[in-house]
C-alpha cells in the first residue's frame, strides 16, 4: 500500500468516477445557464457521459487493484457490475425523456441527479472499506430521495418521496450502527483487515450482532422482506420514469454491495449470514408471490414482482460458492433487460393523454395495440420462468447452484413460489387478451421508450441463441471476489 493517499497513477482506477463527477457539476451550470427548458439536452448529454464511462471501464484493465490507502478496489466484479449499471441507468434516462415532457415534469436536474445516483453506485461497488462503502451508499441515496419527491405539485409523489427518506434514513442509521459494531469488535474498517481479524478467532457475540445490523440496512435497501414496506407506496407515488428508475438499477448495485459484503469482510462467517438470507430470500419470494394476487395497479405489482425477484436473486448468495455468486450476478442482469422492457412498454400505456397505471385499463390491447400486447406478453411470460425465454434460465441457474450446495428445501420453495407469481403475471396476458376493449390508447410519439422496450424483448427471446458469453463474463465476475474469502479461511 502506498504511503501517501493518493498518486496519479492511483487515480488511473477511479477515471470513470472522476469524469462522471465532473460532468454532472458541468451540466448542472450549463442548465442553469440556459434559457428554456433544456431537460431533453441535458438528458442526452447525460446518457452520452454515461456512455463514455462505461467505454473507459471497458476499456481499462481489469485486474485486482486496491488504491487510496485500501478504501478503493477495481476488479472484474466492480468492472462488470459498473458497466451494468451504467447501461440500466442510460436506459432509465432514455426511458424519462418523453415522459417527463408528457407529465409536465421536465427539468434538467432530473438526469443530473440519475447520473449523480449512478455515480454514488459505482463507489459502492468499489468499496473496500466500510468509510468507502457509505459515502457511496448516502450520495445514491439522497439522489433518489429527491427524485422520488420531484413532482412536487403531487400529493403522491411528495408522500412517496417522504416515505422513502423516512424509512431509508432508518435504514442507514441501522447499518452505520453495524459498522460501529464491526469496528469495535475489529478495530478496523477495511474489509481486508475486517476480514482477517474475524478469520483469526472465532466470531463474537457483538461481531455477529453488527453483521445482522449491517444486513438488515442492506435488506432495506433491496427491499427484501421483512424489511420492504416502503416499496410498494413508492413504486406507485412516484412518477412511472422514477419508478421504473427504481426497479431497474439499485437493486443491482445493492446486490453488487451485498456480494462484495459477504464474501469479503464477512467471508469467515458463513454459516451467520447464510441463514439470514436463506430467510430473507424465502420471506421475499413467498410475500412477493401471494401479495401481489390481488393488484391491479400495475405499479404496485411490479413492486411486489421486484420483491420476490431479490429473494430468487438471493437463492443463489445463500449456496456461497463462486458459481452461486456468478448465477446470481446473471440472475440481475437478465432482471434488469426484463424490467427495463416492461416499464418501456407501461410507460407507452397512455389514454387521452393521462398515464393507464391498472391492469384493468389493459383490456383488449391485442386488438387496438396489438405490438406493445405481443411484447408485453413475452415480458410477463419471461418473468413467470417459461422456457425458451431468458427469466426461465435466470431462475435454472440460482436453483441449480443452490441445489448444488444442498439447500434443497430452498430451491423447492422457490419453484413453488414461482409458480404461485406465474398467476399474476399471466392475468396480465389475459386481460390483454380475452377481456373486452374500453378505448384505443394515445399513439407513442417518443422513440427513447420504443428503443429501450425493443432491445430488452430482442434481448429476452434471443438469449437462449447464445447464453455463454454472459454465462461466462458473470461467472468470471463472480470468480474475483473469493480470493479473498479463500485466503481468509485458510
Amino acid at each position: 500500500m502506498n504511503e501517501t493517499l493518493w498518486t496519479w497513477e492511483s487515480l488511473s482506477i477511479v477515471k470513470p468516477e472522476i469524469f462522471l463527477a465532473v460532468s454532472g457539476l458541468l451540466l448542472l451550470v450549463f442548465g442553469a445557464c440556459l434559457k428554456g427548458n433544456p431537460a431533453r439536452s441535458i438528458g442526452g448529454l447525460v446518457m452520452i457521459a454515461m456512455a463514455i464511462a462505461a467505454y473507459m471501464i471497458w476499456g481499462m484493465k481489469w485486474d485486482s487493484q486496491v488504491e487510496f490507502s485500501g478504501q478503493f478496489i477495481f476488479d472484474p466484479f466492480s468492472a462488470y457490475m459498473k458497466i451494468l449499471v451504467l447501461f440500466g441507468l442510460i436506459g432509465s434516462v432514455a426511458l424519462s425523456l418523453r415522459y417527463m415532457a408528457q407529465e409536465n415534469m421536465a427539468r434538467f436536474e432530473y438526469p443530473v441527479l440519475v447520473l449523480f445516483a449512478g455515480l454514488g453506485m459505482m463507489v459502492m461497488l468499489s468499496a473496500n472499506s466500510f468509510l468507502s462503502l457509505y459515502v457511496g451508499l448516502e450520495l445514491q441515496s439522497l439522489s433518489l430521495y429527491v427524485l422520488a419527491a420531484i413532482r412536487r405539485d403531487h400529493a403522491k409523489s411528495s408522500e412517496a418521496g417522504m416515505k422513502y427518506f423516512v424509512l431509508g434514513s432508518m435504514a442507514s442509521g441501522i447499518l452505520l450502527f453495524g459498522i460501529s459494531l464491526v469496528y469495535g469488535y475489529t478495530g478496523a474498517l477495511g474489509f481486508d483487515t475486517v476480514a482477517k481479524t474475524l478469520a483469526a478467532a472465532p466470531a463474537t457475540p457483538g461481531a455477529v450482532i453488527g453483521l445482522v445490523f449491517v444486513l438488515v440496512g442492506i435488506a432495506f435497501k433491496v427491499s427484501a422482506v421483512p424489511f420492504h414496506m416502503w416499496t410498494p407506496d413508492v413504486y406507485e407515488g412516484a412518477p412511472t420514469s422514477v419508478t421504473a428508475l427504481f426497479a431497474i438499477v439499485p437493486k443491482v448495485a445493492a446486490i453488487g454491495l451485498l456480494m462484495r459484503l459477504i464474501y469479503g469482510p464477512f467471508a469467515s462467517m458463513v454459516p451467520d449470514w447464510q441463514q439470514i438470507l436463506w430467510f430473507l430470500s424465502a420471506a421475499s419470494m413467498a410475500w412477493g408471490a401471494f401479495a401481489a394476487l390481488n393488484q391491479n395497479n400495475i405499479k404496485r405489482l411490479m413492486a411486489y414482482s421486484s420483491i420476490g425477484n431479490i429473494g430468487f436473486a438471493m437463492v443463489g448468495l445463500v449456496a456461497g460458492t463462486a458459481a452461486g455468486a456468478g448465477a446470481s450476478i446473471l440472475y440481475m442482469t437478465i432482471y434488469m433487460a426484463m424490467t427495463a422492457g416492461t416499464f418501456g412498454l407501461i410507460m407507452m400505456l397512455r389514454r387521452n393523454g393521462v398515464a393507464v397505471e391498472k391492469i384493468s385499463d389493459m383490456a383488449g390491447l391485442s386488438k387496438t395495440n396489438p405490438v406493445i400486447c405481443y411484447c408485453m406478453a413475452i415480458m410477463m411470460f419471461s418473468m413467470s420462468g417459461i422456457p425458451p425465454l431468458a427469466g426461465f434460465f435466470s431462475k435454472m441457474v440460482v436453483f441449480q447452484e443452490a441445489m448444488s450446495a444442498h439447500f434443497y428445501v430452498l430451491s423447492v420453495f422457490g419453484v413453488l413460489t414461482s409458480v404461485v407469481s406465474a398467476y399474476y403475471y399471466l392475468r396480465i396476458i389475459k386481460t390483454m387478451f380475452f377481456d373486452e376493449s374500453i378505448a384505443v390508447l394515445d399513439r407513442e410519439p417518443g422513440m427513447g421508450k420504443k428503443i429501450v422496450a425493443g432491445v430488452c424483448v430482442a434481448f429476452v427471446v434471443l438469449f437462449v441463441l447464445s447464453p455463454d458469453p454472459l454465462l461466462k463474463s458473470s461467472k468470471a465476475a463472480a470468480g474475483s471476489l473469493f480470493p479473498v474469502a479463500e485466503n481468509t479461511k485458510e
